[in-house]
């Protein structure tokens, strides 16, 4: 599978500069409190179009049952709810570091299989495959042979081998910096080329590319890069596929694989990572974020959906992240009781939260509202347009 790594021409390395500077000024201006709901929003994001890509299309409603524990009686729905929670559930351990072993390790990668698969029910674990139907066992390596579109998958007995080289290849601490950030694209193709198990391959690899980006400080769970994959999906797949093929010539590097499709692919890479900086980066602003809300807010008051002085409560939850609930008299500058009858039709309708009865009270984000609060940040399968 050599080269691991496409040189760096001025096209690439302009790309990683990019990347490293947009990611420094990302989300600065959100309160630390904000942060972990939008952060769970984002996961649930991630999830979402990383099941687009696996051609399952499981709205964001039903996943948001899913994390309530409230499933679908259709048993394939059911099945798709808990896949999208084992997917939330591991990227939620990756953002708070409770990932035991480098993301760049075979060790690692095991663990983001073992963890995913393990939630998973046991229809999803028996696959279809010309030799018949195979048990898919968490984190285990597969012992057969698989063919991914015109990709004939290593043989099994190389695969020990064949890891050991990629994490030692791109964890190397002879790689600068900027190399590092390059090995993020070419590592996700590379894993997807070693194809390792028997399924769960492509959700693996980008759970590990979000893990590698957040292990070099690029990465945040307030940004997702399966987002923009889902979104370029043909070009994707196109440029994975592309990568696969055999050295071109003399002029195409000097390993097995073709250097120019890697060099493209991880282009290609690099500018999804930009653009869905960029995106996240435009719904966050403050000052737009609160007029996005203050306008919702104002229209369910005027038609009777909301009480009056909601968006006063919204917009210290917007503020400061959260308050104590005795402060909603003082906010929303009306009697005890009508300010207590305010939050509570809010925690209804879920756009305040809080862990406990008596606790403080959040901004929540219910999947009702993502649309005027977030507009663009989900597209359902029929609005989806490549962009590549």
């Amino acid at each position: 599978m050599e080269p691991m790594l496409p040189d760096l021409d001025p096209s690439l390395g302009k790309r990683v500069l990019a990347l490293v500077e947009k990611s420094s000024s990302f989300s600065g201006g959100l309160s630390a409190s904000l942060k972990f709901p939008i952060a769970d929003l984002v996961r649930a994001m991630d999830c979402y179009y990383s099941n687009l890509i696996e051609g399952h299309d499981l709205p964001l409603a039903e996943i948001e049952r899913a994390l309530k524990t409230d499933y679908s009686e259709d048993p394939n729905k059911r099945d798709l709810q808990l896949e999208a929670k084992a997917h939330i559930e591991v990227q939620r351990m990756i953002d708070r570091g409770e990932m035991p072993f480098p993301a760049l390790s075979v060790e690692g990668i095991r663990w983001i299989h073992r963890e995913f698969c393990s939630r998973l029910p046991d229809s999803m674990l028996e696959i279809e495959s010309p030799a018949g139907t195979v048990r898919l066992m968490p984190g285990e390596l597969r012992t057969h042979h698989v063919k991914v579109n015109e990709h004939l998958a290593p043989e099994p007995a190389t695969l020990p081998a064949l890891l050991a080289r990629f994490a030692q290849a791109y964890a190397s601490p002879m790689l600068s910096k900027t190399q590092r950030i390059l090995a993020v694209g070419a590592g996700h193709h590379r894993l997807a080329w070693i194809h390792p198990f028997v399924d769960g391959n492509g959700r693996v690899t980008r759970l590990l590319s979000h893990a590698f980006l957040k292990e070099l400080g690029i990465g945040s769970e307030l940004w997702s890069v399966s987002r923009g994959l889902a979104r370029n999906v043909g070009c994707y797949r196109k440029l994975l596929q592309a990568a696969d093929e055999p050295r071109r010539g003399d002029l195409d590097g000097r390993g097995s694989l073709t250097e120019a499709g890697l060099a493209e692919f991880c282009r290609f890479f690099l500018d999804v990572c930009i653009e869905q900086i960029d995106f996240i980066k435009s719904l966050l602003e403050p000052a737009e974020f609160m007029k996005r809300v203050e306008v919702w807010a104002q229209e369910e008051i005027r038609v009777g959906r909301l009480p009056r002085d909601s968006w006063r409560l919204l917009r210290e939850a917007i503020l400061v992240g959260e308050f104590q609930r005795v402060r909603a008299a003082e906010l929303a500058g009306s009697q005890e009781r009508q300010a207590r009858t305010v939050l509570n039709e809010l925690i209804a309708k879920g756009v305040l939260v809080s862990d406990t009865p008596k606790g403080p009270v959040r901004l929540g984000f219910p999947s009702t509202i993502i649309e005027r609060w977030f507009p663009g940040l989900y597209q359902p399968r029929s609005a989806r347009v490549e962009i590549a």
